[in-house]
């Protein structure tokens, strides 16, 4: 089915029928005159607006045909009509003219009611209704519009005229909807005039509801099998269309055209036409609408009688295939609880026929069937397998009641349907020549496999008792095997798995974990004794070196499979995660370090990443060894680093892993080691998670973060919004309830194991942040009491020790906000008077430098002025003389030489060159020197 749409409103159709002749199509008297008259004035109407009537019609006056026909006084009037009928049959050969056709269906209805008595009127009655089968006549573009609601009534006529007791009419009627579907142009045309377009008259069937009339009118010919086939091949046609279906679906077409499949018939269209008319009722109307009127017990019977009957005698291509049509059409039936598919015993039939040649056990339902390896016979066994997957279905998705699953259990159960699944669970051979082809035994394996991960779960005992897993674990070691095999890829189980073997080791693995995912002790245990953790891990390195060459989604999908599988069987078992540690801790890290890019590629690399983090959690914490060996290989740091993404989903798993990993004394210097980008730390990091996580629930803070509701002061708004609701004792409070629905609490106790003192890398606004995290614990117990107060006062009225009671621990809850957020303030002064004392440590920075250009400036001003004035410098060569000679000592040593220090024609102030004169002591100065030096150090 390619597509089964809901059903849309009906459209108002504009026409207007008998309410005494149309429910039951019965006989009934003839149109009134004034209704005739009435069809007439609307003809004449529209002839007005055209052009006047052609020259070859002028002879034929349908008005006076009319007049004769009613005028039933003398028998002798018969042939006379007979004649004037054949001759407008004559003159209207070539095709209806749109202008005439209301008088042509009333000649129509008069003829109709004379056959009743004159079998005479059959003939021209049918040459007039074939008429009506050939194209329309139009002398303008615009007649099409401008008559159709004219045409759709004569249309909807015609499907009344089913009520005249004559085969012959009745057939004419169907040829003539029939040929609304072909495109054969008259041979001559009308002069002046053209045809309509092809699709004219279906739309104006659709209008008319003529679909809606054949169905009613197969009452009248249930007895009839040549004039039923054909009222069928007319709703064959009519049922191509969407607006056809709804009004078929009105009428109940299903569930009639269900009842008529078993009827007696040689030549078998009965089965065909009332099943392709189904099957386009469940495309193109609601499927639910069709299959509610298909699960009447009368309907079930029907469809296994004639379904059963085509299994074992239908001998022909034709024959399977109308038999796999109907399956399906049964299959969608299983799918409806309302549908007594269990009680008419048709899902027990269906169940033995998918078993009975895979368990070769003999079964009286099916005996003397044989089922040959063509086409159909493959597609028979495809939906035999696809109806046991709806048959295991949970029953919550598809509203089915427990007596009814249990016994659907029992029928699987009781039918060998766990043993012919895994009689599929093997390594694939090559088939013989009077087998299944290698496409076909691999697209029937990969779909047996399929259905087997929906009943393990149901069948646990059978799965266990036919040792399923030691055949799942042998098959998947093939699968990673280096055997010959080239998968062909065709199917839809089969994508991605040409040229390999991984289509069937992602079905394989889907079985494993539909059962792991019970977490039932027996059916891990026996997976753990036959070494899955070993084998499992080395499957995923296998995929994940698959991966480093090319990566798809069946890839990521396998591996997510396995550490989800891993992860329920380590999971509160000590010895099974010291089997994992070391080799997957090494396989983990990979995934662990995944480019935060390929999250949002689509292929499954964020449900791969989960799966790893799942697996991390249940395998590896817990578990000394391996907890040591993932801090040593640098773990933390990733999930710090993931964790700085800030991805909202991705940060609850993380920090509840950070948390669990804190019970490990280790952990804590590996977090606080860690740096991200700009030198950030973890606490900055949980700090900033903890004003994000706020923002989004709507706590109130004022623009600095300082806590504004002393009462509540971490409050979400819509925990404020709450009415106050008393409670069982069992049942937590919402303020409890809420812890675990936000991180909060997560990043408290990370900040609990880290500890709020001595923080490195924290702002002024983090510390106010810090101080409202120390107090969470504090905040969260004054918002259960208050609760506690709302419901005590809500439903009594407390005694006064009570009373005063509840005041007191409501004031001491108050206290605590009053006291963090002078805390905060005072965070804030400090850090407003170190941002004081900074500035006017800058502010005299600034100053200092603007002092020294000045001294700059002024000495650069003051050589600009020696050099351009000769009085100047002379003036400055006399200061720094005379204050050269004011530094120097005015006490002058006996007996010592004096040595001059001005250099001769100098005429500059700056500083002398590198130019030194050194003049010689006397030698007598140098002797007198040495003794006083010798005798002072007697001294």
């Amino acid at each position: 089915m390619s597509s089964l749409a809901p059903a849309e409103p009906r459209s108002s159709r504009a026409t207007s029928r008998s309410p005494a002749r149309y429910p039951a199509l019965s006989p009934a008297p003839s149109p009134s005159r004034r209704g005739g008259e009435r069809l007439r004035n609307s003809s004449d109407t529209g002839a007005d607006l055209g052009a006047v009537q052609d020259t070859q019609l002028r002879s034929v006056d349908l008005n006076h045909v009319i007049k004769l026909l009613e005028d039933s006084d003398s028998k002798d009037l018969e042939k006379e009509q007979l004649k004037i009928l054949k001759k407008v049959v004559k003159r209207f050969e070539n095709g209806l003219p749109l202008k005439d056709l209301a008088q042509i269906i009333e000649i129509l209805n008069l003829c109709a009611e004379k056959v009743n008595e004159q079998e005479t009127f059959i003939e021209p009655l049918c040459e007039l209704i074939k008429l009506c089968g050939l194209p329309f006549q139009k002398k303008k573009l615009s007649d099409e519009a401008s008559y159709s609601v004219a045409v759709s009534k004569s249309i909807a006529q015609l499907g009344y005229l089913m009520r005249v007791p004559s085969s012959q009419v009745r057939i004419q009627i169907c040829k003539c909807v029939v040929s609304f579907y072909k495109t054969e142009l008259p041979r001559k045309l009308l002069s002046g005039y053209q045809p309509t377009s092809a699709n004219y008259k279906i739309q104006m069937a659709e209008l008319g509801g003529l679909a809606e009339t054949l169905v009613l009118s197969l009452a009248l010919v249930e007895n009839q099998l040549t004039e039923k086939l054909w009222v069928l091949k007319a709703l064959q046609h009519l049922s191509t269309s969407e607006v056809n279906c709804r009004l078929m679906m009105k009428a109940q077409a299903a569930s009639r055209l269900c009842l008529y499949l078993n009827g007696a018939d040689p030549s078998g269209q009965l089965v065909f036409r009332s099943s392709e008319i189904l099957w386009n009722l469940l495309e193109n109307t609601s499927k639910e609408e069709a299959v509610n009127q298909l699960s009447s017990l009368e309907c079930v019977h029907a469809l296994k009688e004639v379904f059963v009957d085509l299994l074992m005698h239908g001998s022909r291509q034709y024959d399977r295939q109308l038999r796999n049509d109907l399956l399906v059409i049964a299959t969608l039936l299983a799918e409806n609880p309302a549908a007594p598919m269990i009680e008419s015993g048709f899902t027990k039939l269906l169940v033995v026929l998918a078993t009975f040649t895979e368990v070769k056990i003999p079964n009286p339902l099916v005996k003397g069937l044989k089922l040959t390896y063509s086409y159909e016979d493959f597609e028979l066994k495809r939906l035999l397998f696809n109806l046991i997957g709806v048959l295991s279905k949970d029953p919550c998705a598809i509203q089915l009641s427990l007596f009814l699953f249990v016994l659907t259990l029992q029928l699987l159960s009781e039918n060998d349907v766990m043993p012919a699944l895994l009689y599929y669970v093997k390594p694939n051979q090559k088939p013989g020549f009077y087998d299944w082809s290698a496409a076909h035994y691999e697209e029937l394996q990969l779909h047996a496999i399929a259905i087997l991960a929906s009943v393990a779960p149901l069948l646990l005992d059978k799965y266990l008792s036919y040792q399923a897993n030691t055949l799942l674990l042998v098959f998947l070691e093939w699968c990673v095997g280096q055997d010959p095999f080239f998968g062909e890829g065709n199917s839809f189980h089969g994508t991605g798995g040409r040229g390999n073997k991984l289509a069937q080791m992602r079905y394989s693995l889907r079985v494993l974990r539909s059962v792991a995912s019970l977490y039932d002790d027996a059916v891990n245990l026996n997976l753990c004794d036959q070494g899955a953790v070993s084998q499992l891990l080395d499957i995923l390195k296998y995929t994940a070196n698959k991966s480093k060459e090319k990566e798809d989604a069946i890839l990521l999908e396998i591996q997510a499979d396995i550490l989800f599988i891993l992860s329920a069987l380590c999971e509160n078992d000590f010895h099974r995660k010291e089997l994992f540690s070391y080799e997957g801790v090494d396989i983990l890290i990979p995934f662990i370090q995944m480019d935060p890019k390929k999250l949002c590629s689509g292929l499954g690399h964020n449900h791969l990443l989960f799966s790893a983090l799942d697996c991390l959690w249940s395998c590896v914490i817990g578990c000394y060894i391996a907890e040591d060996y993932f801090l040593e290989e640098q773990g933390i740091f990733l999930l710090l680093d993931l964790l700085a993404l800030k991805q909202k989903n991705l940060c609850n798993t993380i920090l509840g892993i950070l948390v669990e990993f804190c019970e490990n004394p280790k952990t804590i210097l590996y977090i606080s080691t860690w740096r991200g980008e700009k030198d950030q730390t973890a606490a900055n990091l949980l700090i900033q998670l903890w004003r994000q996580e706020e923002l989004e629930l709507g706590v109130k803070s004022d623009q600095y973060g300082r806590i504004v509701d002393m009462k509540r002061p971490i409050a979400s708004s819509f925990q404020k919004q709450q009415e106050v609701i008393p409670m069982p004792t069992h049942c937590p409070s919402f303020a409890i309830v809420e812890i675990s629905e936000n991180i909060r609490a997560k990043i408290y106790a990370l900040l609990c194991k880290l500890g709020f003192e001595n923080l490195p890398g924290l702002s002024a606004q983090d510390f106010v942040t810090l101080a409202i995290i120390q107090h969470y614990i504090d905040f969260k117990v004054g918002e259960v009491w208050s609760e506690l107060c709302a419901e005590v006062k809500e439903e009594f009225k407390p005694v006064a020790s009570d009373e005063e009671a509840l005041r007191f621990i409501s004031e001491a809850s108050e206290n605590t906000g009053r006291m963090v957020a002078a805390l905060q303030t005072e965070v804030l002064e400090s850090q407003h008077q170190q941002e004081i004392q900074e500035e006017e440590k800058v502010y005299a920075k600034i100053q200092a430098i603007l002092k020294q250009r000045q001294v700059v400036n002024k000495s650069w001003k003051n050589f600009l002025t020696r050099t351009s004035n000769y009085e100047a410098l002379k003036k400055a060569k006399r200061l720094q003389e005379k204050s050269i000679e004011a530094s120097r000592s005015k006490l002058k040593p006996q007996n010592g030489a004096v040595h001059s220090t001005d250099i001769k024609g100098l005429g500059t102030t700056i500083g002398s060159g590198r130019l030194v004169t050194v003049e010689s002591t006397p030698r007598q100065l140098i002797g007198e020197t040495l003794a006083v030096t010798d005798l002072a150090l007697r001294k």
